[in-house]
Order: C-alpha cells, then sequence, then structure tokens
C-alpha cells in the first residue's frame, strides 16, 4: 500500500512524518552527537518555524491523535488476566507451633 501526503509518496514513517509536518522530525528532537553550536541553530530554526506557523503544534497533536486512533487496536492488545478466585487463600503459618 502505498502512503501519499500532499501529493508526494512517504515511503518511510520518518518520510510521512516529514510530509504531514512539513519539517523534518530531527529539526525538533534534534540528532545524536550535535554540538552546541548545532543546537543552537537548529533551536533557532525552530522558533522561527513556530513564529510563522503558530498552529503547528496543534496540529501535530492532530496527526498523532489520528495515528493512534488508527492503529489503536494494535496499540491496545491486551488480554486481561484472570483474576485469582477469593476463596483460595493458603492458611497463614503464623502462630504456635503444634
Amino acid at each position: 500500500m502505498r502512503t501519499y501526503v500532499g501529493g508526494r509518496q512517504a515511503v518511510s514513517v520518518n518520510d510521512f512524518i516529514e510530509l504531514a509536518l512539513g519539517t523534518p522530525p530531527e529539526l525538533w528532537l534534534g540528532e545524536e552527537g550535535e554540538s552546541a553550536e548545532e543546537r543552537a541553530a537548529r533551536l533557532d530554526a525552530a522558533r522561527d518555524i513556530l513564529a510563522d506557523n503558530p498552529k503547528l503544534p496543534d496540529d501535530v497533536a492532530r496527526i498523532a491523535v489520528e495515528v493512534i486512533e488508527a492503529h489503536a487496536p494494535a496499540l491496545f492488545n491486551v488480554i486481561p488476566l484472570p483474576r485469582p478466585a477469593a476463596g483460595r487463600r493458603r492458611p497463614s503459618r503464623k502462630g504456635a507451633a503444634a
């Protein structure tokens, strides 16, 4: 199954995120081993994007909710464990020896 966002094909999960948000996820999450200077530049760019797109955080939250709703059965496939019967208590070993 092919996934398209805005007329472009998303080949991977990161492609989908980048196309949906309009920015690469690394801009918001950072990259391992980035220098303090790279981090400062990345955060500065992120602030500029947020200033230009004040609805972006709400859009991200909406997209996350839609993905969770679409995949909820698989994400929350929880099988309840049976509860132990109330009448099956082991006798206490406390007290005087016989």
